[in-house]
């Protein structure tokens, strides 16, 4: 066991109380009472009176609220999300837990919000996240592209209508965590079927999900699987691990639980093996959602928001001592 967490059993053991308390429970039965500071994709901090606690999300089973007036706020994680989504006002999840549904009802339902991204060098895939044409896709599928088109499947009379929009504009990109944000700015554009983000770490080992993507440019195609991990480490991030098949144009598309919500971003997959595909986590996607100011993307500055520096030389620094 690691000194931080088990400095943190120790504050859970010690039974301190608060008048509004925020609580996690914790996956071996303990919990810690505090108030909740910040909330990243990977870790959640708390303020335990004296200290700050830093506990990792894969040790987190469920996190419990209460608002000012002493209130527990007892609804899923889930719903808990709506309220930021709300504040946040550019994607939504569930305000309670969704019924499980089939594979064949909910494809029906969330065809028209899943997209085709196609730049002059490849394609790949993509979600609709509000009706004003906002979606997301992976970072590297439109890596050194200005040129974007998204393709659209709209529901028209109970039948699917293809429709490709030309002016997609790069709102936020995240080259470490293979995330960007686009917008379609077409002036026909219409009002836009969107999908609604989940809670990845209400997620279990076992749990059966889905993807719908354009694998090898074959649109709308849907494999389905089920989780085999929620932390698998891969490149300094944690990803979910699926057995769902994900294949070259899956990229940038939705990884949905039975709820019809998005909990992934399918990304990658080991190509010397079957079943081993990988998603964002959709915490990740929130918390950069969340944060896209930070990371605006600028046609005038097109590294923006990463400003690399060249490191002094040595022979700089030679004279600078002379």
């Amino acid at each position: 066991m690691s000194k931080r967490f088990a400095f943190v059993m120790w504050v859970v053991w010690s039974g301190l109380s608060f008048a509004f308390a925020d609580t996690i429970q914790l996956k071996d039965k303990a919990a810690i009472t505090g108030r909740i500071l910040a909330r990243k994709h990977d870790q959640v901090f708390v303020d335990v009176g004296y200290t700050v606690l830093v506990v990792p999300r894969n040790q987190i089973e469920k996190i419990t609220e209460s608002d000012s007036s002493g209130h527990i706020d007892k609804r899923t994680p889930t719903a808990a999300a709506t309220n930021q989504s709300a504040i946040n006002g550019l994607f939504q999840s569930a305000a309670v837990a969704l019924p499980e549904r089939s594979v064949r009802e909910l494809v029906g339902q969330l065809g028209a919000a899943v997209v085709q991204v196609r730049t002059p060098s490849g394609l790949g895939s993509g979600f609709i996240i509000n009706e004003e044409g906002y979606l997301i896709t992976n970072f590297h599928v439109i890596e050194n592209e200005t040129q974007i088109s998204v393709e659209v499947y709209h529901q028209k009379s109970g039948q699917l209508e293809r429709k490709s929009y030309k002016h997609v504009k790069i709102i936020a990109i995240n080259k470490f965590s293979d995330l960007a944000l686009l917008k379609i700015e077409d002036q026909d554009a219409p009002s836009f079927a969107k999908v609604l983000l989940g809670d990845s770490d209400a997620l279990s080992v076992g749990e059966r999900v889905f993807a719908i993507g354009s694998p090898m440019g074959l649109e709308r195609t849907v494999t389905e699987g089920i989780v085999s991990t929620k932390t698998r480490p891969m490149q300094g991030e944690l990803y979910l691990q699926t057995t769902a098949q994900i294949n070259p144009g899956n990229s940038g598309g939705p990884l949905f639980d039975l709820r019809g919500e998005v909990v992934g971003v399918t990304n990658m997959k080991i190509t010397f093996g079957e079943g081993l595909g990988f998603a964002i986590p959709a915490e990740a996607v929130k918390y950069f959602l969340q944060h896209r100011d930070a990371y605006a993307y600028d046609n005038d500055n097109p590294s923006n928001p990463y400003r690399y520096l060249e490191p002094p030389s040595r022979a700089q620094k030679r004279t600078e001592a002379r």
